[in-house]
């Protein structure tokens, strides 16, 4: 793109200053192709006194600055109206494509699909990057926390859910102004969905006993859940344990190195020989250490199934069991920063919560002494 200071013969002896552009752009108020912008600027023609050839010097100098300008600014994408190839461009095409990197990148890829089906179904499957405003986001983050779950129309979409989905269609909107097909980063200019504190179940030491105790219609099952209670580790993670992950040494003990799939994180996390034992003996190295444990909607019954024979009656789910590693590792006195290490968190913040339980538990305790 070059852009040169031109002129135009006007009448009174005047010379009309214009900027020409090649190629054409499209014009910021007309919305059409144009080589020219007229700046409302003259000079004379042929200066006959000290003040013409003073103005003509003044004002060329102006009009070399905003030539100047509009050259960075054209640079950077900022003048004008976008070019029409990327103002028509599809943006939920856009948005599945950067969900799509982040399937072999981060285990964040699920979320990302998840988002990508929301946005889709708030847009009616057609949205190109014209359609993308301040408005367009603030009704979309108002949609989100209003709208039934995709899963089951009967529930709504938990707020922290809807946070989660809104911050991958504002992770877009920022790489789609740094990729310049946006003209402003509009990602800075929507609020976000504020994060909903929520009460996080989990099982006491008595109750995890009892639970061990308790026969389950899936072995394998139960041993995956037994496992988690005992390493901290996510359902993602303990279906893709393979054996050669699982390891040990006479300095270190039993340990397990893997990637988390959720952060792609690198760790590696001690485990007691209780949780090595619970594995079993040893298989091939590339082995699924659980197999035939695949999630279900029957999977989510034989769960639930399983606490009731156990005497539990709390509403629990696989990610509780993590859950229950962190509160009783942090009840039996075990520092939070060695925790949040042990559960892969990236931020102390992250494990904050737990600690607010442990608080909980021990008002609960103190109440339970009374003199009347």
């Amino acid at each position: 793109m070059k852009v040169a200071l031109r002129t135009k013969p006007i009448a009174g002896g005047k010379l009309r200053l214009y900027l020409d552009y090649y190629p054409p752009i499209v014009h910021p108020e007309s919305g059409k192709p144009t080589r020219r912008e007229f700046l409302s600027l003259y000079i004379f023609e042929k200066p006959q006194t000290s003040a013409q050839r003073e103005h003509n010097k003044e004002t060329k100098m102006l009009a070399d600055k905003i030539c100047s300008k509009r050259t960075l600014e054209l640079d950077k994408g900022e003048y004008g109206f976008l070019e029409k190839s990327k103002k028509n461009n599809d943006f939920l095409q856009y948005y599945l494509e950067l969900a799509e990197k982040k399937k072999e990148r981060s285990g964040t890829y699920d979320t990302w699909l998840s988002s990508f089906n929301y946005l889709k179904r708030f847009t009616k499957g057609h949205c190109v990057m014209s359609d993308i405003t301040v408005k367009f986001g603030e009704d979309y983050r108002d949609y989100l926390l209003t709208t039934p779950s995709i899963k089951s129309y009967k529930v709504k979409l938990s707020q922290n859910a809807a946070l989660s989905y809104f911050n991958k269609f504002k992770a877009t909107l920022k790489q789609a102004f740094r990729d310049r097909l946006l003209k402003e980063d509009l990602n800075a200019r929507i609020d976000v969905i504020k994060q909903q504190e929520t009460h996080r179940e989990f099982l006491t030491s008595e109750e995890l006993k009892r639970l061990a105790k308790t026969e389950c219609d899936y072995p394998h099952l139960k041993t995956a859940a037994l496992f988690s209670c005992l390493t901290g580790l996510r359902w993602s993670d303990i279906v893709k344990l393979t054996w050669e992950e699982i390891q040990h040494s006479k300095a270190e003990g039993h340990y397990i190195r893997y990637t988390q799939k959720k952060t792609q994180g690198a760790e590696t996390l001690p485990i007691s020989k209780t949780a090595r034992e619970l594995v079993g003996p040893k298989g091939n190295a590339e082995e699924h250490v659980f197999r035939n444990l695949r999630y279900s909607a029957h999977f989510s019954v034989v769960l639930g199934r399983w606490m009731l024979k156990a005497g539990i009656t709390k509403k629990i789910t696989f990610h509780n069991f993590r859950h229950t590693y962190a509160t009783l590792q942090l009840s039996q006195g075990t520092d939070i920063y060695t925790v949040s290490k042990m559960l892969g968190h990236k931020d102390l913040k992250t494990t904050q919560v737990y600690v607010k339980i442990i608080d909980e538990k021990k008002r609960e305790a103190a109440n339970k002494i009374k003199l009347k």
